[in-house]
């Protein structure tokens, strides 16, 4: 992992989109600072993309496309990508499965949280399960006290053990029924909503988070970035980001875009 303050200044012209986790990405001790929403105002400004990909809820990530500083996102590990349009004042909503299978799916889920909270009484329901339309989050150490890696590996295991989707988050277990995933996701986005392959404009797109469950976007992206936290979890990943922050959480993303578009402004004014 490189410093981001070697990024090089011929390709920081041509970033169009940032994509972005937000817990431990965005945030700093479960908050986000003020630094975030500027970053990202900043971004707009310059005509920079700003798309949240997240395991948040479908009921927080309505909230964020009508009220952030955003061009749309992907929530629920990619059950989803949500778009506000502002000018039709209406939500676009996309999902990867049907409602009907979605229902099922959640009565599955329902029998497996009872069986993982048996199995490990230590462990925790998120407290935004309520608002989830298509995974369940098993907290480890979010709301609760921190359980142990092994511990952590044994949730993931019973996801498993009944055909689930199973990625480790900061603070949470995701599990759910469905062969897709944040880039699975992302893809979809990109070719309905921007009218862009993807795989074509890799190089225009940097992605940033801070966990083992960011490994398929760091593998993906030429141009990934990790947060400084994300050195907790050095080891633990199939794939480290490319480029990595000075600073922790929300103040390494400000970080990221004030070098990215100073660079960009250099460029102009070469």
């Amino acid at each position: 992992m490189k410093p981001f303050d070697e990024f090089p200044a011929e390709r920081s012209r041509q970033i169009r989109y940032i994509l972005t986790d937000i817990d431990d990405t965005l945030t700093v001790k479960g908050r986000l600072p003020a630094v975030v929403f500027v970053a990202m105002e900043r971004l707009r400004d310059e005509r920079i993309r700003s798309i949240p990909i997240t395991g948040r809820p479908a009921g927080w990530c309505d909230h964020i496309a009508r009220m952030w500083p955003v061009d749309g996102l992907v929530g629920e590990n990619g059950a989803f990508y949500f778009r506000y349009d502002e000018t039709a004042r209406k939500m676009l909503r996309r999902y990867f499965k049907p409602e009907n299978q979605r229902e099922a799916d959640r009565r599955k889920l329902e029998e497996l949280k009872r069986h993982i909270l048996e199995k490990i009484p230590a462990a925790g329901i998120s407290a935004d399960q309520p608002y989830r339309e298509a995974d369940l989050a098993i907290d480890y150490c979010e709301d609760i006290p921190p359980l142990s890696g092994e511990t952590v590996d044994q949730i993931v295991g019973l996801f498993k053990e009944v055909g689930a989707e199973a990625k480790v988050s900061s603070i949470h277990v995701n599990g759910w029924f469905g062969e897709y995933d944040k880039l699975t996701m992302t893809r979809f986005l990109f070719e309905e909503v921007f009218q862009e392959n993807l795989a074509d404009i890799k190089q225009d797109v940097i992605y940033i988070g801070d966990s083992p469950n960011d490994a398929p976007m760091f593998a993906y992206f030429p141009h990934s970035v990790g947060v400084a936290n994300v050195l907790q979890f050095e080891g633990q990943m199939p794939c480290n980001p490319a480029w990595i922050t000075r600073k922790e959480g929300g103040f390494g993303f400000a970080e990221m875009v004030d070098k990215l578009l100073t660079l960009k402004k250099e460029g102009k004014n070469a």
